[in-house]
């Protein structure tokens, strides 16, 4: 069985924690990179403070469910803790943790069922369920991050 430690993915980014941060910072970007995640049909403007929102569909149209994830927690740029809900399945608790590595940044995503029917799962059995969706969203978050850290040297050494 997994301890605490060995539960969720973990990917280094070949780009800094402030360009990593930055993806996870835009609520308008989410469905760019969360898979399953359709569209984002508002974010509010203070996203990622705590209690802040994103109003997300996720699935194929016209199957559409719609939902919300809050800001549970934040300490920029190393931390982001969601509650993302997808009524009728309950609600996940989603926590992104970064920290600066030799290349660029470690980032370690964990998600478990909190509320609805997955939650009477043990988490180790919940990770094992979610892992490859996890792994294939911070793949995504990673060319994005990658790419605003190319466009930020490219607009920075063109300024100077």
């Amino acid at each position: 069985m997994k301890d605490a430690a060995d539960i969720g993915v973990t990917v280094t980014v070949p780009a800094p924690v402030e360009a990593v941060f930055a993806v996870l910072a835009d609520g308008w970007g989410y469905a760019s990179w969360v898979v399953g995640a359709s569209r984002i049909r508002a974010a509010d403007a203070d996203w990622p403070a705590v209690g802040s929102r994103i109003h997300h569909s996720i699935g194929p149209w016209p199957l559409l469910l719609q939902d919300t994830t809050i800001v549970v927690a934040v300490d920029p740029p190393k931390l982001l803790v969601l509650d993302a809900r997808l009524w009728p399945l309950g609600k996940a608790r989603v926590r992104f943790d970064l920290v600066a590595a030799e290349g660029g940044t470690l980032v370690k995503m964990t998600e478990a069922a909190v509320t609805g029917p997955l939650a009477v799962l043990p988490v180790s059995v919940q990770d094992k369920m979610i892992a490859p969706r996890n792994r294939e969203s911070l793949n995504r978050l990673s060319r994005l991050a990658e790419a605003n850290a190319r466009d930020e040297r490219t607009t920075g050494s063109e300024e100077e």
